[in-house]
């Protein structure tokens, strides 16, 4: 009688005649590596870290946290923040929201999707707010606004340039309209550090939309932007499907609304001190031969 268990695939691939060890892609530590999304390059992790978690080959700006932000604009141990201690509840009682932000606080090591405070830029007091992406990816809740509002009337007070580091996927709808009354919120605050004469300068990165695009980032006297960063209201894919058309290549992106005219310039992050402090410079000359100093 014929065994039919000598028939059958074996269990373990690699007893299989017809096996292809090279056909997968070899598994590497994220610790180790990280790929270009952009142009598939393998960099090294302590070389990105040098480098500002920029890639070598193709220039594309990896995902940055917004502690690494402050070391990286602010001089050495000169950042001191505020307003740490205020944290979201689930006033609105939204299903899951609570276990959601403990994973966030978890994830990011940040108690909300924001750090705010004061620093210097090469040797120049500035007062900072930094989104944290790895916080529910930077959405705007009642804290969130809460602290940048909190920023600008103590800049305001204290007669500071504010500089902003934003990313964002928009409000948080776990939060409802608490959330989105945040962008009139904001914007009060940016409109009386505006009226003392005072400078505002966001940096917008990859992403920033919703709620956020339509309020404080697109505020300040001079709006940057980081290389390829999608800056929008209603993202392409839902843009495209609302219009039934496909969009143009590089629609939204930081390269398309500098020609459009919507942001004043494209820094690249390794730059963006410099710039800052230069600007900053340059304003402080400007307040003096005005008199307002």
């Amino acid at each position: 009688m014929i065994n039919r268990s000598l028939f059958k695939k074996p269990k373990n691939e690699l007893e299989s005649s017809n096996r292809s060890i090279a056909k997968n892609d070899p598994t590497i530590p994220h610790q180790l590596c990280h790929k270009c999304p952009d142009c598939g390059t393998l960099n090294f992790t302590t070389d990105l870290d040098i480098n500002s978690f920029i890639c070598s080959k193709c220039g594309f700006h990896f995902p940055f946290n917004g502690r690494q932000r402050i070391a990286l604009i602010c001089d050495p141990e000169s950042f001191s923040e505020l307003f740490s201690d205020v944290n979201s509840e689930n006033t609105l009682d939204f299903p899951g929201y609570s276990d959601k932000l403990v994973k966030a606080k978890l994830t990011s090591h940040e108690n909300e999707g924001v750090i705010t405070g004061t620093g210097y830029i090469q040797g120049k007091q500035v007062a900072l707010f930094i989104m944290e992406g790895n916080f529910m990816m930077g959405s705007m809740g009642q804290v969130v606004g809460e602290k940048i509002t909190k920023l600008f009337e103590y800049a305001t007070k204290h007669r500071l340039p504010v500089i902003g580091y934003t990313i964002s996927g928009g409000a948080r709808m776990q939060e409802g309209m608490l959330a989105l009354m945040q962008m009139a919120k904001t914007s009060g605050g940016v409109k009386r550090h505006n009226d003392a004469g005072l400078l505002y300068i966001a940096v917008l990165t990859h992403p920033t939309t919703g709620g956020v695009t339509a309020s404080f980032a697109m505020e300040a006297d001079i709006i940057l932007a980081e290389p390829g960063a999608l800056i929008a209201f209603a993202g392409p894919r839902v843009i495209e499907q609302t219009i039934r058309q496909r969009l143009p290549k590089g629609f939204q992106r930081a390269e398309f609304l500098q020609e459009k005219g919507f942001i004043d310039g494209i820094v690249p992050r390794f730059k963006q001190k410099s710039q800052i402090s230069l600007l900053l410079s340059l304003h402080s000359i400007m307040e003096v031969s005005d008199g307002s100093l």
